[in-house]
């Protein structure tokens, strides 16, 4: 057994290195750091409002047929290329020729628009000869329905705020006799409401208030927390807001944004506050203990913090800009989080001085020397007690519980949600409805097919369109597919597919496969023409097929990363592979858990969503760059004391124990404060921000509770002195990042049969 040790005196507060110096300084001189913050804030916010860019999504990606496709088309037929949305009308009262002179009147005026490429009528004009005039497509059976088709030079999304405002003036002499208009596609996208996730953000912030109040029993010290993150969070919004002026961020951009903001934030301020109270507690200058926390649990904030942003970085090897974006604006309020925890927070702290704990609700205790007393003193009982004699059974009763969640995780199908899952409220959906109950559910996504014959010699050009429209009769999963049309200038056929199914439907991408790699090719085979199946709902397939192919690559590179930071904080190979694999086992759990409640519709519709969706494409690889980053605070904060206690004691039971018992409360303060701000924005209506909400909260809840309080420290017992061991030939090349800043001395190999 290890020798006893008696709690000594506590030493004095000092704040080595540059960090401890600058949170010494900020404490000391908290009016000027406060007035720069709220300075930067007020300058930000309104240089944004004037200048700050817009969102919008862009799933086009360079270099797949679908994107060459729609090139080749608009090098031919310029009006048939750009971005396509519509204008769907529905008459209660009567077939929509009724109010011709009304449709034809919108159709000008949407004509006259800015950005506006082409439009269609769906209205036939009256044949000259009184014979009947030839049906339109874009006409229901019944007459009552239609949808102008209106194509635009880019994304309505970036057109600005006054654009819709000119649309709804365009069709206003439609709306006028009474028949319902409504926007789909990109143009009913933009036509959402912009209100910003506030109900999401006030009950998170509700729930971290109560939590905070409760660990920490006052009010001033509870306060600090939430004051600091938001000043942070609100700082980083509008720096990307600006960068949105000069490039094109996703429509999710501002909301992710703000849920990893609001999340590190609130934990990274957390951590510094609780180191600082001890040592007032103890009986420090305040301005000393505020730097004392910044050199050593602020230095633990930076470490994870870049291994934060190195984990959203490794998105940009997805190589589709879409993605890396949606990195980029994560990792900038991350950025201005670590920026506020080790500036504006020890000039709160300095601001508040000893008042930290003032208008407490329970007496104040100095509950980490009590713990490290415990812990030092080869305390066994309770939970970590049980855990450290029998870690085998706490190791297999998290990896059961790990198991089930991740079950559904094998039969996950990833794919793009269409409008039809949105609520009720929101005009595309809407429009989705009346096009499905008029035409089908197909028709809100069809395919453009585009045969290129500019090399097919002139007298071989009648045969290739027989072979190609012989090859459309009949084709599985198609509702329909119109006769082939060239151009007008004769250099390429076109033609349109209605899947059978609505854009999200696994037979609609088949129908998508099928027509690109079987029946175009086969169709033309033996000439020079060159298929393409392009339109929106191709981009998105294409866009899911090169998410699905390249997940496995970012995974790598950044489980990578995080293995050789990791590695070089703690020098211990196998606590650097442990948190690694266990990382990617919450990960699978989380995944699993969206599978169930998403995709198989466990639970779906009370959160909001309208039938089962896929899995949006995009999703599982932003949340693994997410929370394989978040994963890393705990990770970081917990072994940073079991590595602490085991360079003084070389009892790897014992600092295990300690690092349980010190860190327990604040981590579970915090991963509870995560949960609920990321649970909170279930309530919103994007279905793709619930996704990412739901999928959020259950990785956190899953890494501080099952990961970190059962498979970490059963795995390190397990492991004893052995997790620490690093080849001598790697710890010398390996560089040295200390994340409490202080030099650790070696290990003291104090006796034990356990260690």
């Amino acid at each position: 057994m290890s020798v006893p040790q008696q709690p000594a005196s506590a030493p004095p507060l000092t704040a080595p290195g540059r960090l401890g110096r600058i949170g010494e300084w900020c404490a000391r001189h908290f009016v000027i750091v406060i007035v720069a913050w709220l300075v930067a804030l007020g300058g930000l916010h309104a240089l944004q409002s004037s200048i700050g860019g817009t969102y919008s999504d862009d799933f086009s990606v360079s270099g797949t047929q679908s994107q060459q496709g729609l090139d080749v088309l608009s090098a031919h037929s310029p009006g048939a290329g750009g971005v396509s949305g519509t204008v769907v009308m529905r008459d209660p009262k009567g077939p929509l020729s009724s109010v011709q002179s009304q449709v034809n009147q919108a159709v000008s005026n949407l004509q006259h628009l800015p950005h506006v490429l082409s439009v269609q009528n769906p209205l036939p004009p009256p044949s000259s000869s009184g014979a009947p005039a030839t049906p339109s497509t874009a006409l229901s059976k019944d007459g009552r329905t239609g949808y102008i088709t209106v194509r635009f030079d880019a994304n309505p999304n970036t057109f600005g705020s006054d654009y819709i405002p000119r649309v709804d003036t365009a069709v206003a002499p439609v709306r006028a006799t009474g028949t319902q208009v409504e926007y789909g596609g990109p143009l009913g996208e933009s036509a959402r409401p912009k209100a910003a996730d506030l109900t999401s953000e006030a009950i998170g912030f509700a729930v971290a208030v109560v939590v905070l109040v409760v660990g920490f029993g006052s009010l001033v010290a509870a306060g600090l927390p939430l004051l600091a993150a938001l000043i942070a969070v609100i700082v980083g919004l509008s720096c990307l807001s600006l960068l949105a002026a000069a490039f094109t961020f996703a429509s999710v951009s501002p909301t992710l944004a703000t849920m990893i903001g609001l999340g590190v934030g609130i934990d990274y301020a957390l951590f510094l506050i609780t180191r600082h109270r001890q040592g007032v507690m103890d009986g420090a200058d305040p301005v000393r203990a505020a730097g004392h926390a910044t050199a050593t649990s602020g230095r633990a904030v930076l470490v994870s913090g870049c291994t934060v942003i190195v984990a959203l970085a490794g998105l940009y090897v997805s190589r589709v800009g879409f993605i890396g974006k949606l990195g980029v604006a994560a990792a900038v309020t991350v950025v201005t989080a670590v920026c506020g925890a080790l500036t504006l927070v020890p000039a709160l702290l300095g601001l508040v001085g000893r008042q930290v704990d003032r208008w407490h609700l329970r007496r104040p205790v100095a509950e980490e020397g009590a713990e490290e007393f415990a812990a030092a003193s080869g305390d066994t009982r309770g939970y970590v007690g049980a855990l450290t004699r029998k870690p085998l059974w706490f190791l297999i009763a998290g990896l059961v519980v790990i198991g089930v969640l991740a079950v559904p995780l094998f039969s996950i199908r990833l794919g793009h949600i269409d409008d039809g899952a949105d609520p009720t409220n929101f005009t595309d959906r809407r429009a989705f409805d009346l096009i499905t109950d008029g035409f089908g559910p197909g028709t809100n996504g069809p395919f453009t097919l585009v045969v290129d014959q500019s090399k097919v010699p002139a007298n071989d050009r009648s045969a290739l369109a027989s072979s190609l429209d012989k090859a459309l009769t009949g084709v599985p999963g198609a509702a329909s597919v119109s006769t082939p049309q060239p151009t007008s200038d004769g250099q390429v056929l076109t033609a349109t597919a209605v899947p059978v199914g609505r854009p999200q439907d696994a037979s609609t991408t088949t129908l998508f496969n099928h027509l690109r790699q079987d029946v175009l090719p086969q169709a033309v085979a033996g000439t020079p023409a060159q298929t393409y199946v392009t339109g929106a709902t191709a981009a998105q397939a294409d866009f899911t097929r090169i998410m699905t192919d390249r997940l496995p690559e970012i995974i790598a590179v950044v489980v990578g990363l995080a293995f050789l930071i990791i590695l070089c904080v703690f020098r211990g190979l196998l606590v650097a592979l442990k948190a690694a694999v266990l990382n990617l086992l919450s990960i699978s759990a989380s995944y699993g858990v969206l599978v169930a409640v998403f995709q198989w519709g466990w639970g779906g519709s009370a959160l909001g969503v309208a039938g089962k969706v896929p899995v949006e494409s995009y999703v599982p690889m932003i949340m693994f760059a997410i929370i394989f980053g978040l994963s890393m605070d705990y990770e970081v904060f917990l072994l940073s004391r079991v590595h602490e206690h085991w360079n003084r004691t070389g009892d790897g039971h014992l600092s295990v124990a300690h690092g349980l018992r010190i860190t327990a409360r604040v981590i579970t303060c915090a991963a509870l404060i995560m949960v609920s701000v990321f649970a909170a924005f279930i309530l919103s209506d994007n279905i793709v921000v619930k996704m990412l909400g739901l999928g959020l909260a259950v990785s956190v809840l899953i890494d501080a509770t099952v990961v970190r309080m059962l498979l970490v420290p059963a795995v390190m017992v397990l492991l004893g002195r052995h997790a620490w061991w690093t080849p001598r030939w790697l710890d010398r090349v390996l560089p040295h990042i200390d994340t409490e800043g202080e030099p650790a001395p070696p290990p003291a190999r104090v006796p034990s049969a356990r260690g």
